[in-house]
């Protein structure tokens, strides 16, 4: 969440809480493109102009040794582009967290976690959001229960994880093929629990899906519908240098349909097809990521995410895409005296499976792409930003994205994307700095 440039306090000061806070805003806009013709849920080819907000406390707390206790509440407004339909890889990762143009009040985590050390040897952390400096053991077993994004704990990424001071598309900052459980603004509760050594981990997670696709209330039947993930990490260095691999599995349970159904029903009644009338309980979807991080020098680093998913089964918690290819580069500013600042530059190769493209052809909708028709191709984003902070807590960014084949069709597009990120962090650091 926050750049961690730099430790925020003495390491030897134990901190038995801590308070953060952050506020962004992103201002997004898009011109004309051509489009041969448009459905419900197209991305109008037409000028559009939205902007977003979110503010956030990070509270955070340790009532025991190995116990800790986070606490956000976080309020969102704004607005995305045709009502956040038509692309896949969407352009703001700030969206999820929006229920409603008007801001909105809402506890984003209330979680526990608790550590079992597996030896004496222990690890410093610096103070952080949602991360009280100390220490903790360095092998341990962590049993984290409450509200949550998985994507706290999952698929983490040096490079591309955070869309208020990284990628904002919703495919680069997360593996988009991981149609991971969350209510629309992106959290979920659950657990996870994780085995961490010296050099590798091995988390798992179950968690509450949304009782309908994109929808905001849960399914409490936790015994039937749930999204149940594994997660192998291994952190190693080449010759100094950082670096990281994490390879996980997922497999979801929940109240959903299948294109193949859909399509047979429609053959037979003569209709457009709908997945949502094929919605069955105990459907299951599975798929598997891969997430790569490199440090290449001390200010250079590259990533590269690779997404699957079965792709029989309907969209349903995060977005429409079954194959998904993800890389690029991220350089700090140090040469050119501004080591605060990162320019960065990301492309997106996202795809769908041949029975999800054929239900789109036929005139079928998902919960945020249906162009009403599809002359299939690949959906690509290519994506750069230029991040910079203009005082100690404050940044803007410039972030330009050219999307080709949005929602996989060649029959629209390309489009391109420019969009204005502010972000303010405040901590015990900034006033710190304030008094120097």
């Amino acid at each position: 969440m926050f750049a961690q440039n730099e430790p925020r306090v003495d390491e030897t000061e134990p901190e038995r809480w801590n308070a953060y806070y952050q506020a962004t805003s992103i201002g997004s806009a898009h011109g004309n493109f051509p489009a041969l013709y448009k459905g419900p849920f197209s991305l109008r080819n037409t000028p559009e102009k939205e902007v977003s907000l979110t503010s956030t406390f990070f509270l955070a707390f340790r009532p025991a040794h190995n116990t800790f206790l986070i606490l956000n509440p976080e309020i969102a407004g704004g607005r995305g582009f045709s009502g956040v339909n038509g692309l896949a890889n969407q352009y703001n990762g700030e969206l999820p967290r929006i229920d409603t143009a008007t801001p909105k009040l809402y506890p984003a985590r209330i979680y526990m976690t608790q550590d079992f050390g597996l030896g004496d040897e222990r690890e410093t952390f610096s103070s952080g959001p949602n991360q009280v400096s100390g220490t903790r053991p360095m092998k341990r077993y962590s049993v984290t229960v409450g509200r949550f994004s998985l994507t706290d704990f999952f698929d983490n990424n040096r490079y591309t994880h955070d869309p208020r001071s990284q990628f904002m598309g919703w495919s680069v900052m997360y593996n988009g093929a991981w149609d991971y459980p969350a209510d629309t603004r992106g959290y979920t509760w659950g657990w996870v629990h994780e085995l961490h050594m010296k050099h590798w981990s091995v988390r798992y997670g179950s968690a509450a899906e949304p009782r309908v696709a994109n929808g905001l209330r849960f399914d409490r039947r936790l015994f039937r519908d749930r999204g149940d993930m594994v997660e192998g990490e291994v952190r190693y260095s080449v010759r100094e240098h950082p670096g990281a691999v994490r390879l996980m599995g997922s497999l979801l349970h929940t109240r959903s349909g299948n294109y193949a159904e859909a399509i047979r029903l429609s053959e037979a009644a003569g209709t457009t097809p709908d997945v949502t009338a094929t919605r069955r309980i105990g459907t299951l979807k599975y798929g598997t990521g891969v997430s790569a991080e490199q440090e290449i020098t001390k200010d250079v680093g590259g990533f590269l995410r690779l997404g699957w998913n079965d792709g029989k089964t309907e969209s349903f918690a995060f977005t429409a895409i079954d194959r998904l290819v993800s890389a690029g580069l991220s350089v700090t500013g140090t040469k050119w005296k501004r080591p605060n600042d990162v320019a960065a530059t990301a492309l997106n190769v996202s795809g769908i499976s041949g029975v999800h493209a054929d239900y789109l052809a036929r005139g079928g909708n998902d919960f945020l792409i249906g162009d009403g028709a599809l002359r299939y191709g690949h959906e690509i984003t290519s994506e750069s930003y230029y991040n910079a902070e203009l005082f100690h807590g404050f940044w803007v960014s410039y972030d330009l994205q050219h999307v080709t084949n949005p929602a996989y069709n060649q029959d629209r597009g390309p489009v391109w994307i420019s969009s204005l990120r502010l972000h303010l962090e405040l901590g015990k650091d900034t006033f710190r700095r304030g008094r120097k």
